[in-house]
């Protein structure tokens, strides 16, 4: 990290005034195209344009504003780790070090334009710039969490055939661990001021790297990142988006769903592996001129998060509902979060009553986001419009979302079916390339004229799409059919449930049960667990559906979970039904 501090560029004040300009008067001109010509492209009223860079078209005209002074002072990347280390970068900044790091991977690593890196890193300023330099170049950017495991690593170097790996001191025993089953693997770079053998080193390749690099032009439709899929089931798949599906894609998003412009500082949770990452660490924000604000936090941590919001002049918040759901444990009343407008939430399903929780105590609302990393933000809660507690939203454009049935035939309102995108004849260029080698799992999203997106929902008449579960974790237990999630909400609305996992049982009677896998709060977790149960499942009957009240209940410390958050029911289904 040394070197990075001392090449930093001047550091900037924060300031929340900005030229009103930019937006009063329309959208500003980027480069060959403007951000309303982007917003005419994703509403399908206007054609992709042949070529398009990120870096190029984007960054480098925000860079070029700034130059000129039409660009507010307001950082594009503010990075702290909490013991006193700080990086402040405007667009200008992030141009000069992302091109030395081009020259890194192009010049001194010999990486060529196609050809695919694996990114496993903290949430470190390099992290960013490898992600840039990347777009640079051509080459195609995996992100992963250092929470990968040794096997984790190796099926994702071997399937994607990777060049080259980029990684931090957390994980570099697990890739020397696999390396030699790994032939494609050509170079590793470690980023750390400890030198490892067997690796470049990060700081050292920066120090001697020229400023000077030409972008590439890259194609609209060129493979630009690969991400690999959660995987609650089955291995991770590699679904390949394009320099447009990311690049231009998050436009809409970024404007109306985050609320984002120049002058506002987006703090965004999510792990370096995830898709999130992409959409509100990078493009969204980034589209629209905003700042990027980062905390390394290694570990999560209710008290450095909630004293962050009070002490830094953040004005846009994105987390997990899980992280809401530790935050409302807290005296919320007590911080003042001073600059806080406009926060949102997404990556799981968010419960009616940590919603409630946080407007009462903040003041503020949670705007709730669902979205796959195939095809982005699909259905949102957009900033002016009603929203109804636990829906997910109305659907985005451009998507045309519907609930289908098994054989394409639309639901009526209040229908429960899977939630689908209905298509024209060209497929969406905001959609996922492919599934990197695996053409039936990409044929199998594809069903008539809709993508299938594996999620079961209900819309109601006014359009609001309501999340019921995964295909494969709705429960039908005496021929009725229950949604895990509805069973999850009432369960932590009760004060001694901190989070919960619910999940088919087998059952001689009824074919099968619900199960509640449950988290206790602490001052619970010495009660009779008899007497709890009967008070949780009476809970339960009164808050939803008698016939979904979970007739099992287990208490547990943890439950399992993918390495971004997401529970793994899977896992907990398959113990049940003697699959494990």
């Amino acid at each position: 990290m040394k070197i990075l501090f001392r090449l930093q560029m001047p550091r900037f004040i924060w300031s929340p005034k900005f030229p009103g300009r930019y937006f009063h008067q329309g959208y500003q001109v980027l480069a060959p195209l403007s951000l309303s010509d982007f917003e005419a492209i994703n509403r399908c009223e206007q054609d992709l344009p042949e070529n398009f860079n990120f870096a190029g078209d984007i960054l480098d005209k925000w860079a070029q504003l700034e130059k000129k002074g039409e660009r507010s002072a307001n950082p594009a990347l503010w990075w702290i780790n909490g013991k006193g280390a700080e990086v402040k970068w405007n667009f200008r900044d992030l141009g000069l070090l992302s091109r030395k790091v081009a020259n890194v991977l192009s010049k001194s690593c010999g990486l060529k334009r196609g050809e695919r890196i694996a990114v496993i890193l903290p949430r470190v300023p390099e992290w960013w710039l490898v992600n840039v330099a990347c777009m640079r170049t051509g080459i195609v950017f995996m992100p992963g969490t250092i929470q990968l495991t040794a096997k984790d690593i190796l099926y994702r170097l071997s399937a994607s055939k990777a060049r080259c790996i980029v990684a931090s001191d957390e994980v570099v025993a697990a890739v020397d661990s696999i390396v030699s089953n790994c032939p494609a693997l050509k170079t590793k770079i470690l980023v750390s001021e400890n030198s490892c053998s067997g690796w470049l080193n990060f700081n050292e390749l920066f120090k001697s790297a020229s400023e000077e690099h030409d972008c590439v032009k890259t194609a609209s439709q060129e493979p630009m990142a690969i991400y690999f899929t959660s995987g609650t089931t089955g291995s991770p798949k590699m679904a390949q988006h394009s320099q447009s599906s990311l690049g231009i894609g998050y436009t809409l998003c970024g404007r109306y769903w985050l609320d984002l412009k120049p002058s506002d500082i987006m703090w965004n949770m999510s792990d370096t592996g995830w898709v999130k990452a992409a959409i509100g660490s990078v493009f969204s924000t980034w589209l629209q001129g905003a700042c990027v604000f980062v905390h390394r936090m290694s570990q999560f941590d209710t008290d450095i998060f909630l004293d962050t919001l009070s002490n830094y002049p953040i004005t846009t918040l994105c987390s997990a509902p899980t992280v809401y759901r530790m935050l409302v444990q807290k005296d919320l009343k007590s911080y003042n979060f001073k600059t806080l407008r406009h926060c949102l939430t997404g990556g799981e399903p968010l419960n009616p009553e940590v919603r409630e929780q946080w407007k009462n105590q903040t003041g503020l609302e949670l705007y709730e986001g669902y979205g796959q990393t195939e095809v982005g933000i699909i259905c949102a809660n957009q900033k002016g419009n009603e929203i109804k507690p636990g829906s997910m939203g109305k659907g985005v454009p451009p998507y045309d979302v519907q609930i289908i049935d098994e054989n394409c035939n639309i639901m009526p309102p209040g229908k429960e079916g899977e939630i689908a995108l209905r298509l024209k004849s060209t497929r969406p260029f905001c959609f996922f390339s492919e599934y990197v080698d695996n053409p039936t799992k990409t044929a199998a999203t594809m069903r008539g004229n809709f993508y299938v997106t594996g999620d079961r929902g209900i819309m109601d008449s006014d359009g609001y799409f309501w999340f019921v579960g995964r295909a494969d974790d709705v429960i039908i237990s005496s021929g009725y059919r229950i949604g895990p999630f509805e069973v999850e909400s009432a369960l932590i609305e009760h004060p001694a449930v901190v989070e919960s996992a619910v999940v088919s049982s087998p059952d001689p009677i009824r074919g099968e049960v619900v199960k509640a896998f449950i988290v206790l709060a602490a001052p619970f977790k010495s009660a009779n667990t008899e007497t709890l149960t009967q008070e949780l499942q009476n809970h339960v009957k009164k808050v939803t559906a008698p016939y979904k009240y979970p007739r099992k209940v287990e208490f547990v410390q943890e439950l399992p979970k993918t390495i971004t958050g997401k529970i793994k029911r899977n896992v907990l289904r398959d113990q049940e039904w003697g699959r494990a």
